[in-house]
């Protein structure tokens, strides 16, 4: 791609960095900031600034929040003996716009996958296992994608609560196989939550 400007080849690249944006999008992007007004660009980067400045993750449930406890984990009007385990906070997203769960979370950031070197040490298991410990916890819903990384991923969490009286359930198969959670649409993935079955190995 022929940039006549190593300012804008710059901000080009950067924006291209981003998922499932090209070269051809980026460049339309930085095109687009450049007819802005600097005080509008100024927002965009102290927005920017702030993503990774002021963003915490809950000391609880691991989701994005502006504060120590999110939101969620501190509404007392929520079930705080269910917890929907999810591989990220795109899958809390997903589930709160169903308006169909109100239990509590767990956001693993990500999944077992030897094949990209991703084991249970670098997900948030222990951080789960501690809560079913301490915490009175009924019920842990599995609501990782339906992938075998997925299953993997559920089969290892089973197995690690063999020692509690925790029931475990699972989205109905309403989610087709391979499909990520974020991506499925509200009603299937709410009719999901709603007709959880029993997980069995």
């Amino acid at each position: 791609m022929n940039i006549p400007s190593k300012v804008v080849e710059q901000a080009v690249e950067e924006f291209a960095t981003l998922p499932s944006i090209g070269k051809r999008s980026a460049l339309r992007f930085v095109l687009h900031l450049l007819k802005q007004d600097p005080s509008d660009l100024e927002d965009l980067a102290q927005a920017i600034l702030k993503l990774k400045n002021d963003i915490i993750y809950c000391k609880s449930c691991s989701n994005i929040s502006d504060k120590e406890i999110c939101d969620i984990c501190a509404n007392l009007e929520r079930d705080h003996q269910t917890i929907c385990v999810v591989e990220d906070v795109r899958d809390v997203m997903a589930l709160e716009n169903t308006y169909q769960y109100k239990g509590l979370y767990h956001v693993l950031g990500g999944i077992i996958s030897p094949m990209d070197g991703v084991g249970p040490q670098d997900l948030k298991i222990e951080e789960l296992i501690t809560r079913i410990k301490t915490q009175n916890i009924k019920e842990i819903i599995f609501a990782l994608s339906a992938t075998m990384e997925g299953d993997t991923t559920n089969f290892y969490i089973y197995k690690r609560l063999k020692d509690f009286d925790v029931k475990a359930t699972v989205l109905s198969r309403g989610v087709a196989v391979g499909d990520e959670l974020s991506y499925a649409d509200e009603v299937t993935l709410g009719n999901s939550i709603k007709n959880r079955t029993v997980f069995e190995i």
